[in-house]
């Protein structure tokens, strides 16, 4: 691999960072996405799972969903630790050990003999997989300026947008072939390949993309200290709030989709995993014409039409009369959370600069806390209420919290 120097203006707005951080190796970030690909296909490979998971280890869909459940706590809670040990021991080398752990905890998934190990392999896979997307946000943070930031951003997530849509279709044929246990081994040679180039690009960055943070006093304090500072900034709260409850809404009616489609017109468990694959499709929409949409629509139009586009493709795909209006559903609810969520992700980065890696750690964290409890109630209430109802209640809420945000995020941008 030849170095390629990445060079970038001075900023034209103000910031903490007024250049970027020249001499960074061409595929730092390509890296760090592949890792985001391997991260995103551990997150949704289990739910067009689910209804084969119910049968084999003879639990209810709403049990079966524990395997979801589980790793959204894990990876939600292990943000709390990650971020601070980024700051102190530098972010790319972090995530490259995290990723060689990945490959360990995707094999002990692989290797479950039953339902229980399987929901304590999956607790460790949330937690291994913490670290890799909220540290490369915080790592990109570090080394681009702010006005280039969102557009880089949004490319580095096709590489988690392109998992999730992969995880759900590895998924369903896994499902439909009662091999479950298959795609958890891919995904350990996808992280094992992916480790093993982060830590040969770690030794090339400059000295400036490898910067650490020393403070005093213990571990505890000091990850004590870092969450007070960023939980007093007004704005940081209402940043983590919306995601708290964007991640609920959404995918609360997400990670029934696949089961929806499967019992309401009952698709093979590949047809509705390639189906909900069109909501992958949407965040790669959004990622190439990323900066166009932000130019045009700024900050607050593509937060408010985000929720909307999420809103209309649930309804559209919980109400639907025939199967088909799920193809842009699914399209729809993608593009729509990708324009929301980038908003949500860039505000994120600059809540607390100095603390960078604790503050996107925070951001992610409560996002997957978010979804934990938004999966974790609709699988309480998903068979007496229907998989229909809970995408019904999943677009009311997500409607609430886009308009709420755009709204305090103009009041924002309206001050002198």
């Amino acid at each position: 691999m030849n170095d390629v120097a990445v060079s970038f203006v001075p900023m034209s707005i103000s910031s903490p960072e007024q250049t970027g951080v020249a001499g960074i190796p061409a595929l730092s970030v390509p890296m760090l996405s592949l890792a985001a690909f391997g991260s995103g296909i551990s997150l949704r490979v289990t739910d067009p799972m689910l209804p084969q998971l119910a049968k084999e280890f003879a639990v209810s869909l709403g049990d079966a969903s524990n395997v979801i459940t589980v790793f959204s706590i894990a990876y939600g809670l292990s943000q709390l630790f990650f971020g601070p040990v980024g700051d102190r021991y530098g972010k790319y080398r972090v995530i490259a050990f995290a990723t060689l752990a990945c490959a360990v905890t995707s094999l002990f998934c692989a290797l479950a003999p039953g339902y229980v190990p399987l929901l304590v392999a999956r607790l460790t896979a949330g937690a291994t997989a913490a670290a890799i997307i909220p540290l490369s946000m915080a790592w990109i943070g570090d080394v681009i300026p702010y006005h280039q930031r969102q557009p880089v951003l949004a490319r580095f997530l096709i590489g988690q947008i392109l998992g999730l849509a992969t995880g759900v279709l590895v998924g369903g044929l896994a499902a439909d072939a009662g091999n479950w246990r298959l795609p958890f081994f891919i995904v350990a040679g996808i992280f094992l390949c992916a480790s093993l180039a982060l830590f040969t690009l770690n030794k090339r960055l400059p000295d400036e993309a490898r910067k650490v943070r020393h403070v005093q006093g213990s571990a505890i304090t000091r990850m004590a200290n870092e969450f007070r500072h960023i939980l007093s900034l007004p704005w940081a709260r209402m940043v983590l709030l919306t995601v708290f409850l964007e991640g609920a809404f959404l995918y609360g009616a997400f990670a029934f989709i696949a089961s929806h489609m499967h019992h309401a017109y009952h698709m093979s468990l590949t047809s509705a995993g390639a189906l909900v694959m069109l909501f992958g499709l949407g965040g790669f929409v959004f990622a190439v014409a990323s900066a166009t949409l932000v130019r045009k629509l700024g900050e607050v139009g593509l937060s408010l039409w985000g929720g909307i586009f999420v809103a209309l493709a649930l309804l559209a795909t919980g109400l639907a009369p025939v199967w088909w209006w799920a193809i842009g559903g699914c399209f729809g609810a993608g593009l729509g959370f990708y324009m929301l969520h980038n908003t949500l992700q860039i505000n994120a980065t600059q809540m607390a600069p100095e603390r960078r890696g604790a503050a996107v750690s925070a951001f992610a964290s409560c996002f997957f806390l978010g979804q934990s409890v938004g999966v974790g109630i609709a699988g309480l209430v998903v068979e007496r209420l229907g998989t229909a109802n809970v995408m019904v209640i999943g677009a009311a809420g997500v409607l609430a919290v886009a308009i709420r945000f755009s709204l305090k995020l103009k009041g924002r941008h309206s001050r002198p």
